[in-house]
């Protein structure tokens, strides 16, 4: 048998991409004897790559939900294939190809298209209008509310002007065991109450709950309940979340305190009440999620009731005194710094409670006490610079003892502790005890030295 004779190879390419282009473009890069396999593999390669490309650029038209294909696509094809997209192409502005009229030196020469460059008129442009572009989208801060009153500014919306009639005519709640909102001086009047809108603060009834919980664990105070009543505080020091409660529970100790506080009332019970409103205040400025800086002007007055009251009950007098003035203390040095005058200002109050005249030894105590708290400066101003330690001794029977000789003390070594081994002071130092103290507690410094010394060169360094 004769062998079969071998297929005749095609010598024309069959697909889309044809091997004079790929010639054309070898010429170009300066290579001429290209054989005819090898166009034929390299065209059947392009077409395969543009093919490859096409496709995915389908993808993205379909995921487009579009029917036309456009460069953006073929970008995100070539971008897929890891392949570097081309430049200057955008779907925006599509280039027009134009059809180039036939030469008539190679009239074999097919079509040749071209993109037309637009024609710009320099004039025309200059005549034009500028359009000025607008802002950049950005972000920016306003008040929503500020203490519950909408602001007026362009960012929130017009407020609703409500008729003041209408406001002292709606009646109030009733049948709640709850409290109203206690009123503040802050609040704007009902000319402004027009112009702006009051946002009304609605407590959940989780809170109301905690509200009533923690209010009958703390009063009335009873010896079986110190467990509750120890959880109690410690969950309004720790606790957050408390701010919506926060003028409800101050409300409620200015009334416990007056409730205390009321003429003729020394009884045990009102005692351990008030030292239980005076550790409320207390936890409630150890919070620090609580934000107690408008409500100052309401804490400050039970705490300084309590101090400069004259007739708090015997046997919780000294105790109440004491835990008022660590109270005022705190909050002075949480706060001072922000308002700077409210240290001279209560400081002034307290100087005019101990050397004005006809005053009870109850309210020179807490004065004195409340000066402890504010500070070392504050005691040196009130009983050395001030006098109050001679109008105090001018009161005591010579070696009189009791609660304002121990706060006076007390204040004394705020200026400068006792020495541990003290020695009788000198002529000269007790002379000028006399002169800057008083005779009554000039007797109690004479026996240290050092004690005297160091209160003495306080005052001489003012």
């Amino acid at each position: 048998m004769s062998k079969p004779k071998a297929r005749a190879s095609q010598s024309q390419s069959t697909g889309v991409y044809k091997q004079d282009s790929i010639r054309d473009v070898a010429e170009s890069l300066g290579i001429t004897n290209l054989s005819d396999a090898v166009t034929s593999s390299l065209a059947s390669d392009v077409e395969y790559r543009i093919h490859q490309v096409v496709e995915e650029a389908s993808r993205f038209m379909r995921h487009a939900r579009r029917t036309t294909m456009t460069t953006s696509d073929i970008d995100q094809a070539l971008r897929v294939l890891n392949i570097e997209p081309l430049y200057g192409h955008s779907p925006h502005n599509p280039p027009a190809f134009r059809r180039a009229l036939p030469f008539p030196q190679l009239p074999t020469a097919g079509p040749v298209y071209f993109v037309e460059d637009e024609e710009i008129d320099f004039d025309r442009v200059l005549r034009e209008e500028k359009i000025t572009l607008p802002k950049g989208v950005n972000w920016t801060a306003h008040w929503l509310a500020v203490e519950g009153v909408q602001p007026l500014i362009p960012e929130n919306p017009p407020a609703i002007p409500r008729d003041p009639e209408d406001v002292s005519k709606s009646p109030p709640r009733t049948n709640t065991a709850f409290p109203p909102t206690p009123p503040s001086p802050s609040r704007p009047t009902a000319k402004k109450q027009q112009q702006q809108q009051l946002v009304k603060q609605v407590l959940s009834r989780e809170l109301q709950l905690y509200y009533t919980r923690l209010t009958s664990s703390l009063l009335p105070p009873s010896s079986s309940d110190h467990a509750k009543r120890t959880a109690a505080l410690a969950s309004l020091r720790n606790d957050a979340g408390l701010q919506a409660l926060l003028p409800y529970l101050i409300r409620w100790i200015g009334e416990g305190v007056v409730s205390g506080l009321k003429e003729g009332a020394q009884s045990e019970n009102d005692g351990k009440v008030l030292e239980v409103l005076i550790d409320v205040i207390s936890a409630i400025l150890e919070n620090n999620t609580l934000f107690v800086e408008p409500y100052l002007h309401q804490i400050l007055p039970p705490i300084l009731s309590t101090l400069l009251h004259s007739s708090l009950p015997p046997s919780h007098a000294t105790h109440l005194r004491t835990s008022a003035s660590q109270t005022l203390s705190r909050l002075l040095t949480q706060h001072s710094t922000t308002y700077p005058s409210l240290s001279p200002r209560i400081m002034k109050t307290l100087l005019l409670a101990l050397i004005s005249p006809a005053k009870s030894k109850g309210t020179r105590e807490g004065a004195i006490r409340g000066l402890i708290g504010v500070g070392k400066e504050a005691v040196r101003k009130g009983l050395i610079e001030g006098g109050g330690t001679k109008v105090v001794g001018s009161e005591c029977a010579p070696g009189e003892t009791g609660p304002l000789v121990d706060a006076v003390i007390d204040a004394f070594k705020v200026l400068q502790p006792p020495s541990d081994m003290p020695e009788t002071a000198t002529p000269e130092v007790t002379e000028q005890l006399n002169e800057v103290i008083g005779n009554h507690f000039a007797a109690y410094l004479s026996g240290d030295q050092t004690w005297s010394l160091g209160v003495l060169s306080d005052t001489s360094q003012s």
